[in-house]
């Protein structure tokens, strides 16, 4: 296996891997030159409110765009049972590094939140984002603690900024389903339609995307994917 070198002087570099070429690099600064240079197409995956990267169909969309040649991440955030924006925005900032048009986010539930966050606050131009149940707002019933609504309300507190992340980001892409019993459909897809101008894709019988619903595939997700990336 080839490994490449870059800034040899200095500290002792850092491990980054490219392609299953291990490449040893100095500095961010040159993984993010490096990234520019190859116009790698990354994908971030991020999973939900109590979740882990292998859960329901992340891991099934995962291995696929690999298998089509994506660098995919799909980073575990910190203290999931306690989703903080505080935590969890600048983490994924960590695992991104410098994003462009060739970097592009997946997000499931307050996933979804977290990359409209991260967007919002770093100010970074992407290819694209799918948002899989993503919500503003959530049924009562959804949390039954005081704890949870804290956490509910640091995330929706203030508005989005709808039109600055359109300017950050040309494609938009949310994934609802009727049935969802957090998320109420009749509240929140008009609000990913009109004012962050998504593509809607309405899905029957899915619930909230888990594999308690049998939702261990979403083919739906891997399509609009490769549509943007063309």
């Amino acid at each position: 296996m080839a490994t490449a070198w870059i800034a040899v002087t200095g500290p002792k570099p850092s491990k980054y891997q490219l392609n299953d070429t291990p490449c040893y690099i100095k500095k961010q600064r040159s993984v993010d030159n490096l990234i520019k240079h190859n116009k790698m197409k990354r994908v971030f995956i991020i999973h939900g409110w109590t979740g882990k990267p292998n859960e329901h169909w992340l891991p099934w969309l995962a291995e696929e765009l690999r298998q089509k040649g994506f660098e995919v991440y799909s980073p575990e955030m910190p203290e999931t049972d306690n989703p903080k924006i505080d935590s969890w925005v600048p983490y994924l900032k960590e695992q991104v590094g410098i994003a462009d048009k060739n970097t592009y986010f997946v997000g499931h539930s307050i996933g979804c939140l977290t990359i409209l966050r991260y967007l919002e606050k770093y100010n970074e131009n992407i290819g694209g984002v799918v948002l899989v149940a993503p919500w503003v707002t959530l049924n009562s019933e959804s949390f039954v603690t005081s704890e949870d609504k804290e956490v509910v309300d640091s995330w929706t507190a203030g508005s989005f900024n709808w039109q600055k992340l359109k300017s950050l980001c040309p494609n938009f892409v949310a994934l609802f389903s009727k049935d969802d019993p957090d998320v109420p459909f009749d509240d929140n897809k008009p609000i990913f339609e009109k004012e962050l101008g998504a593509k809607i894709i309405i899905e029957d019988n899915k619930g909230h995307f888990t594999s308690e619903k049998g939702v261990n595939e979403l083919p739906e997700v891997l399509e609009e994917l490769l549509r943007m990336t063309k």
